[in-house]
């Protein structure tokens, strides 16, 4: 089937915000005497919506706080970083989202994470307008690797999963757009280059490999 949309995941897709996340965390935890190695975030939390994460965290370090309370603190964090700055672009996603639009394909952002750092990437970009749809974790009750955003980026749009497909990062990305019959791209980071993407369709070395795949079988090629 001809791609006529293609959804693109946020951290660590579009924008290299992974490291980022990892410094985040740290200045959190701190306060209970925890500090994230590359290793360990790389293994355990890169990709992961901060729900998860902060559940983890309590569990794996006996943090004596509530998932909400660490939840809040990440937030913040993130919030603050975010009134300085957006993430950085990931190589080759500017030009990818302007070609794709001239091929006249609907774009859309499905992410697990909140609505608030996807919008300062849009603004600060200038990428509002190319943008047919955004999905958030604030958008729905089960986050990535759950099917849920994937699923509502479809009713939204008015596609069938055929005619889609997504750009993803992580293992749990790829998961979510499989379930939801979704065909994956998946482009690995230094961050998440050991997880599993076998049930990928493809999987690539950057965007710009991304975006000649799409081209070739886009309803326009």
């Amino acid at each position: 089937m001809p791609i006529q949309a293609v959804l693109f995941d946020h951290d660590g897709t579009l924008v290299n915000s992974e490291p980022t996340h990892l410094k985040l965390w740290n200045a959190v935890l701190r306060d209970y005497g925890v500090e994230l190695s590359d290793q360990e975030y790389k293994d355990l939390y890169a990709g992961v919506p901060t729900p998860t994460n902060a559940t983890d965290l309590i569990s794996r370090f006996r943090i004596p706080s509530t998932a909400a309370d660490l939840i809040a603190a990440k937030q913040l964090e993130t919030k603050r970083y975010l009134e300085e700055q957006s993430f950085p672009l990931m190589p080759g996603v500017s030009e990818t989202i302007l070609a794709l639009d001239k091929l006249g394909l609907k774009l859309g952002v499905v992410t697990g994470a909140s609505a608030h750092g996807l919008g300062v990437t849009l603004r600060a970009n200038k990428f509002e307008s190319l943008f047919s749809l955004t999905v958030s974790g604030d958008d729905v009750l089960r986050s990535k690797p759950a099917p849920d955003c994937y699923l509502l980026a479809l009713e939204h749009l008015s596609l069938q999963p055929e005619h889609c497909i997504a750009i993803e990062d992580t293992e749990h990305g790829l998961r979510a757009a499989a379930a939801a019959g979704i065909r994956c791209l998946a482009i690995p980071t230094e961050m998440s280059k050991h997880h599993d993407f076998s049930l990928a369709t493809a999987v690539l070395p950057d965007m710009n490999a991304a975006f000649e795949y799409v081209k070739e079988r886009s309803a326009q090629a």
